[in-house]
Parts: structure tokens; sequence; C-alpha cells
């Protein structure tokens, strides 16, 4: 009986050692596999988060009568303001273009009470406020606009051009 132990134990080895030899070889060919470039994998780009977002977003929502529902509408403002096309800050940039790239996506549509382009009741008190405190919380955010729309890679300066760009739309 023991000479059958022995030869089991050595065979149930052999066995055990060629699966985990297996399994070594398997995990080696799967890193190989899957080194690819590190930018590829980065999950921080807003616009890859922006376009994951899209495709997984729920085809419906729910909106409970008396209960305030504006955490749905920060939302689909922070997955606009991400999928917005990134500008190139290397040239010289018009508040037009930085409107309509970064900012017209609350302010071309009001959301979240923002004043609309053009509007002239809306954008009256916030004139009244003096274009540096425009700039300020174009700059800083202000109640729920975060700091440069959102737009965190556009220089100070091109934020000021959109903000006076919106303020001559709202005269």
């Amino acid at each position: 009986m023991a000479k059958q132990d022995r030869h089991f134990m050595n065979v149930f080895s052999a066995v055990l050692g060629i699966l985990i030899a297996i399994a070594l070889v398997l995990i080696g060919i799967s890193r190989m596999v899957d080194s690819g470039p590190k930018g590829a994998r980065d999950t921080g780009d807003p616009l890859m988060q922006a376009s994951a977002q899209e495709r997984i977003k729920p085809f419906g929502e729910v909106a409970v009568s008396g209960e305030d529902n504006s955490a749905k509408e920060i939302q689909k403002t922070a997955v606009a303001i991400a999928a917005a096309p990134a500008l190139d800050s290397s040239k010289p940039m018009d508040g037009k273009t930085v409107f309509q790239n970064s900012c017209n996506a609350c302010h071309g549509s009001g959301l979240l009470n923002s004043p609309k382009l053009g509007d002239k009741a809306a954008w009256a008190p916030r004139i009244a406020k003096g274009i540096a405190t425009l700039d300020k919380h174009a700059l800083e955010g202000f109640n729920q606009m975060p700091a440069k729309g959102g737009n965190v890679g556009l220089p100070d300066d091109a934020v000021k051009a959109a903000v006076e760009y919106m303020v001559s739309q709202g005269r």
C-alpha cells in the first residue's frame, strides 16, 4: 500500500506542477497582450468619460413631483461640458469661440437658471455688478456654475473674452 500511495503522490504532484506552470504561462501571456500604451487606458480623460456616460446612460429618467430634480440637470450639464470639444489654447481665442465651445451648454439653453445669451432682462442685474465681478464668477465659479464653466484648461484671458462676448450680447 505504501508503494501505491507514493505513486499516487508522485502523479498528483506532477499534475499539480503542470497545472501551475500552465497558469503561470497564461498569466504571462495575458500581461504581454494587455501591455498597450498606458494613455490608451487612462480613464481620467473627460472626453472618454463623457463618451462612456453617453453610452451607458439610462433611456429615461424619473422625475418625482414635489421634489427637487435639479441633480439630474447638474449631471446633464457635467456630461455636456465634458463632451465639449477641446480648444487649442496655443491659438488666440475670441469670446464667441469660447462661448460656443464651453459656455453654450448652459448659457445657450438657460440650464440651471443660467442667463441665456442675449436675454437682456436676465443679464441686466448681473452687468450692474460690474465686469470684474462677472469675470471673478466665471473664473472661480458661482452658484451652480463650475470654475471656468467646467473647462479648467481654458486660459483666464479666454474666459474673460467669453464673459465680454456674453455681456455684449446682453446689453
